[in-house]
């Protein structure tokens, strides 16, 4: 009927106008025997390009039909890769550079570009940095690693990444993170020579003016070039990035008896080198964003949105699909309750994770910026916790309060040998809240401005 079609069509209209600017494709099945192929196109252009969600509608009506119709045949994602003479054209403007430095992240990677980017880059002296939240794209003991580009980086990565004369971006975008708010460089980046890669062409130009664009994923990319000699370079710059990244893994020493630097150093000693490290969102990722050493692709897992929740979930999931392999999951009092109730499915499907809570009682993220742009003016942030050991004993898992940093290595043996999901309760200090600076300093610092 006319009325019901136009009745479909402002449903359509509405759902357009809700999801339309925050999802890659949006769609409304009107009829069950569409679901096969409106289900294989959303997952096709949900990993394709950039990803990125795909929201299908389905009317009441629609969800009571029945229809006899054979499954789609799954579509493989396309991954463009460079042309060769992209690959020479970046082969010249590297060689040329003086001060190069390569950013390389994003999705799809592999265990392969893991190791041809460490071999490439090391064997042509251009130092690389991570983008944000892909620490694991390239081996952090290589010589040619130069730190990670996010929250609490390295004041002297920034530095670098400011004064290159020439920036290879690959499968990743200069973002808000990597660039410190695009303070550290201006869009559109006028005076330096920027190399973009990237597998979605609309990404190229959107923010900063490449010189060379290149339509191709960061794995593709990487590969390409390490089918090429390596580039005759000094390798100067390399070697005085990759001290520096060496010389900040040494920490300040902080208050309170739990040293969560030092705690975290003594857990990543004990763990296996392949073992999946997992985290949410807050002020303690910053510890291991900057201590924990990454050495295998894929061990990190992290989300790129800042979720709050996301550690325990994620490192569930990775012990599921990989039992043999360690799942550590590193979180905040605050981030933990984000999804404690996922430690009955942990338990239920016997994954034999390690919670590792940080607690200093408060939201600590929130609680640094209150103190920052209004000092001692603290408003709902502090926590009051319940007991994170007998909650988790309570589910069926390991459970231990660790005082002292001098226990904390014993105390996660002990997690491990449990064989079952374990949670180590880390009291610290609420004055420990970032690696630089101690809740007072930063409070004092802003009381001066």
């Amino acid at each position: 009927q006319p009325a019901q079609i136009n009745l479909l069509g402002s449903i359509r209209a509405r759902r357009q106008g809700a999801f339309g600017a925050d999802d890659r494709h949006t769609a409304q099945i009107d009829a069950a025997v569409d679901v096969p192929e409106a289900i294989a196109r959303a997952f096709y252009i949900a990993g394709s390009g950039r990803p990125g969600p795909v929201v299908l509608a389905l009317p009441e009506d629609v969800l009571v039909e029945t229809a006899d119709v054979d499954d789609a045949t799954p579509r493989p994602l396309d991954e463009p890769h460079p042309a060769a003479v992209e690959i020479e054209q970046l082969r010249v403007l590297l060689g040329d550079a003086e001060r190069p430095l390569a950013i390389l992240g994003g999705r799809p990677w592999s265990a392969a570009a893991h190791g041809a980017a460490g071999a490439w880059f090391t064997g042509s002296g251009i130092p690389v940095a991570s983008a944000w939240r892909c620490q694991d794209v390239v081996d952090n003991l290589a010589p040619c690693y130069a730190g990670h580009l996010g929250i609490g980086a390295d004041p002297k990565l920034a530095a670098r990444l400011r004064d290159a004369d020439v920036l290879l971006v690959a499968g990743t975008r200069l973002g808000d993170i990597e660039t410190a708010g695009y303070r550290t460089i201006v869009p559109p980046g006028d005076g330096r020579t920027l190399i973009h890669a990237h597998p979605e062409p609309a990404e190229l130009g959107r923010v900063y003016t490449p010189t060379l664009g290149i339509v191709a994923s960061g794995r593709q990319l990487v590969e390409a070039l390490a089918a090429t000699p390596p580039l005759a370079r000094e390798p100067v710059e390399m070697q005085a990035s990759h001290a520096e990244f060496l010389a900040n893994l040494e920490g300040r020493e902080l208050p309170g008896s739990v040293d969560p630097t030092a705690a975290l150093k003594a857990i990543q000693e004990l763990a296996d080198a392949d073992a999946f490290l997992t985290n949410g969102a807050g002020n303690f990722t910053v510890w291991a964003h900057r201590f924990w050493v990454f050495r295998h692709f894929r061990s990190q897992l992290a989300p790129a949105s800042g979720a709050m929740g996301y550690g325990l979930p994620a490192a569930i999931a990775a012990k599921l699909v990989h039992p043999e392999r360690q799942a550590i999951c590193i979180a905040g009092d605050g981030d933990f309750v984000m999804s404690l109730p996922e430690l009955a499915t942990a338990v239920q499907h016997d994954a034999a994770v390690v919670i590792v809570v940080f607690d200093n009682g408060m939201l600590g993220t929130i609680r640094m910026h209150q103190e920052r742009l209004h000092p001692g003016r603290v408003s709902a942030t502090d926590l009051h916790n319940p007991d994170f050991v007998a909650l988790a004993r309570s589910f069926g898992a390991y459970g231990e309060r660790v005082e002292r940093t001098g226990d904390v290595g014993s105390a996660f043996e002990r997690a491990l040998a449990a064989g079952r999901p374990a949670l180590l309760h880390l009291v610290l200090d609420p004055e420990a809240l970032t690696p630089r600076a101690t809740l007072s300093e930063i409070r004092a610092a802003a009381s001066l401005k």
